[in-house]
C-alpha cells in the first residue's frame, strides 16, 4: 500500500463535510460514545458506495443523467430535512440527556447522509483505479483492500473529531445563548452542503 494512497485518502477523510459535520454534531448534543457511534453510521454509510465502485454501477450514476440526478435529489432533500430539524430542536444538535436517541437511530442517520450522496459513487471510480492496475490478477480483492482501509481512516478520523467536539461539549450545553447560535450554524452548514450538491454534476 503506498504512501500516497495513504495520504491522499486522509486529505479526502479530514476535509469538512456532512458526514464530520454529523459527527460533530452527535458529540456536541450527546457525547463521545454518540459521535462514535455517528462515525460509525457515516463509515458503514461509504458500504454502498464501494460495492457499486468495485462491480461498475456506479458507471450507471455516471452516464444515467436520470439515476444521477434522482439519488443526488434525495440527498438534498435528506440534508434540508436536517437543517429545519436541527432549528427546530429536534435534530442532530439536540441535548437529550434523559432519552438519548438509540444508537441505531443515529446509525440510522449517518448511513443515509453518505448513501444519498452519489458523488461518492463515482468518487471510488475515479479514486481507486489510481492505485490498482485493472489488468493485474486480484484487481477486485486490492480494491476491496484499499477500500476498507479508507474506512478505517474514515471511523478514526471521525470519530477523532466527534470526541473533541464532546470534550467541549460541558462548556457549550449549559449555555442556551449559544447552543442557540451553534444550532443555527450547523443548520446553515446542513443548507450549504445542500446547495453545493444540488450543483455537482455528474
Amino acid at each position: 500500500m503506498s504512501v500516497e494512497f495513504l495520504v491522499t485518502s486522509l486529505i479526502i477523510v479530514a476535509t469538512p463535510g456532512t458526514g464530520v459535520l454529523y459527527t460533530l454534531a452527535a458529540g456536541l448534543a450527546r457525547g463521545a460514545r454518540a459521535s462514535v457511534v455517528a462515525a460509525v453510521g457515516c463509515t458503514l454509510g461509504i458500504v454502498p458506495h464501494v460495492a457499486a465502485a468495485i462491480t461498475g454501477l456506479a458507471a450507471l450514476l455516471h452516464t444515467s443523467a436520470l439515476a444521477f440526478q434522482t439519488i443526488k435529489y434525495l440527498g438534498v432533500a435528506y440534508l434540508l430535512y436536517m437543517a429545519w430539524s436541527t432549528l427546530r430542536d429536534r435534530g442532530a444538535l439536540t441535548v437529550e440527556e434523559t432519552a438519548p436517541r438509540s444508537a441505531s437511530r443515529v446509525i440510522a442517520s449517518g448511513i443515509l447522509i453518505n448513501i444519498l450522496n452519489p458523488k461518492l459513487s463515482i468518487f471510488f471510480v475515479a479514486f481507486l483505479p489510481q492505485f490498482v492496475s485493472t489488468d493485474e490478477p486480484g484487481a477486485v480483492w486490492r480494491m476491496s483492500e484499499l477500500s476498507a482501509v479508507f474506512m478505517l481512516l474514515t471511523f478514526v478520523v471521525f470519530a477523532g473529531y466527534g470526541v473533541l467536539a464532546a470534550a467541549v461539549r460541558d462548556h457549550i450545553v449549559t449555555r442556551p445563548r449559544m447552543m442557540t447560535w451553534m444550532r443555527r450554524a450547523f443548520a446553515g452548514s446542513f443548507v450549504a452542503l445542500s446547495a453545493r450538491l444540488s450543483l455537482a454534476e455528474r
